[in-house]
């Protein structure tokens, strides 16, 4: 890649933050991550939402993370190309826009009450946003020195999860206020037709700020495409041969992919499960179409506490194998306690999973070299476990009880992280490992 030149006519510093292309770029950058973590947690209420509104099981309302998250293994490969033909901007421009088309395409169809077609929206959305996932990573590192790249992805971390909290807040008091009541009149009604017009009343709710939400999207994507963001170039994608088949059949980014795919599955089931697993215990869907914002909220913590104590107090390392420690005591407690207790221990486990793939990520693509892109793109790839793990959890739950399912699930996760980190997190690291 060609060394970044000091911008024409700009006084910014080429040391600290955020170097010599100043700090727009990065508050730009910042205010993408916070689109995309808004209508990436919204996955949460909208499983309770196609619940009801489709008349669903379990079983097929958790098609929505299936189908979002299954995205990202079919997309991220073909994402990196994209942005390298394209160069960073211009692919998270185009990004922008095909989330605003999957964004319109899922309203569009809830409000005719097509499932088939509103998972087909989710499945364009989450398209968008492996090349959102591809292309903003790589911009965010290269808007200032190599030094301070950690910074400037946490202050992006913290900006999606900051979305994350705000999403189900919003869906849940703008379309779902009444959801509960409108449940349970559906249920009750014995006339079929009563029954469909209130259903299809609650449907057209989502309609218009389903609509809102993509013009937004698509503002976004015109800002961006005349904003001060410089037209970087993506990193070129090496051919799986010599060299860089080599690095990238190394056992730790293997192994760091596995991680990957069982810990999204971990997110996604303290995230956007956690609503269902409330449900268990008999608590109002009015109370937990909210308690996705606890899960991001104790994430939020956990990203803040990790960007204060990484490397000052702790290396990240040794921090990675703390979190899963957590998990484990997490999962437990939720196991061994009830109600609304138990459902807090759950969205405590957004605590020990906040800084979980911000660790595995790093240490899965050190030494990849030239093999780095497509490193990343395996890894946005390994995304997809949120699909496979919740659906896993509703498959046991009939089996084991929806505490016992849970427990059964999450805990071996966080074993399996655990012993991840403690036989690779110091790869790359020791001074007889140069060529790592």
């Amino acid at each position: 890649m060609d060394t970044i030149s000091r911008p024409v006519g700009t006084n910014a510093p080429r040391n600290g933050l955020v170097g010599a292309h100043g700090w727009r770029p990065l508050i730009i950058a910042a205010l993408i991550f916070f689109a995309m973590g808004f209508v990436t947690w919204l996955n949460g209420p909208l499983i309770t939402f196609v619940r009801v509104a489709f008349s669903l099981n379990d079983f097929n309302a958790f098609f929505v993370p299936m189908v979002f998250y299954i995205s990202y293994l079919i997309f991220s490969i073909p994402a990196s190309k994209i942005a390298s033909r394209l160069g960073l901007k211009k692919g998270l421009a185009a990004s922008i826009v095909v989330s605003a088309i999957g964004v319109a395409i899922f309203g569009q169809f809830v409000n005719m009450r097509i499932y088939g077609g509103a998972l087909t929206g989710l499945l364009v959305l989450g398209a968008g946003l492996a090349l959102m996932q591809v292309v903003i990573n790589p911009l965010v590192s290269l808007l200032g020195p190599p030094t301070h790249a950690a910074t400037r992805i946490a202050i992006m971390g913290i900006s999606n999860k900051f979305a994350g909290m705000l999403a189900p807040i919003v869906l849940g008091t703008l379309v779902m206020h009444d959801i509960g009541a409108v449940a349970q009149r559906a249920q009750d009604a014995t006339d079929p037709a009563v029954r469909e017009a209130l259903l299809a009343g609650l449907v057209h709710a989502i309609y218009l700020p389903y609509l809102g939400m993509a013009a937004l999207l698509v503002l976004l994507a015109v800002i961006v495409w005349h904003s001060a963001l410089p037209q970087l170039e993506a990193p070129p994608m090496p051919a799986l041969s010599g060299e860089a088949t080599s690095r990238l059949f190394r056992p730790h980014l293997v192994f760091g992919v596995l991680a990957m795919f069982i810990y999204v599955g971990v997110e996604v089931m303290a995230g956007d499960a956690i609503g269902t697993y409330a449900q268990g215990f008999g608590i109002p869907i009015d109370q937990t179409k909210f308690f996705t914002t606890l899960t991001l909220a104790a994430m939020l913590v956990g990203y803040i506490a990790g960007f204060l104590l990484v490397p000052r107090v702790l290396p990240q390392e040794r921090l990675l194998e703390i979190s899963c420690g957590l998990g484990i005591v997490f999962a437990m407690l939720a196991f061994l306690t009830h109600g609304y207790v138990s459902v807090l221990f759950v969205a405590l486990m957004g605590l020990s999973n906040a800084m979980i793939m911000p660790t595995i990520f790093p240490v899965a693509i050190r030494g990849a070299g030239a093999a780095t892109p497509l490193a990343s793109a395996w890894l946005v790839m390994a995304y997809s476990g949120g699909a496979i793990i919740p659906q896993f959890y509703v498959l046991l739950k009939p089996l084991l009880g929806f505490q016992l399912a849970f427990v059964v699930l999450v805990a071996p996760i966080y074993l399996a992280i655990f012993a991840y980190a403690r036989r690779y997190g110091r790869i790359g690291l020791e001074p007889d490992a140069t060529q790592m």
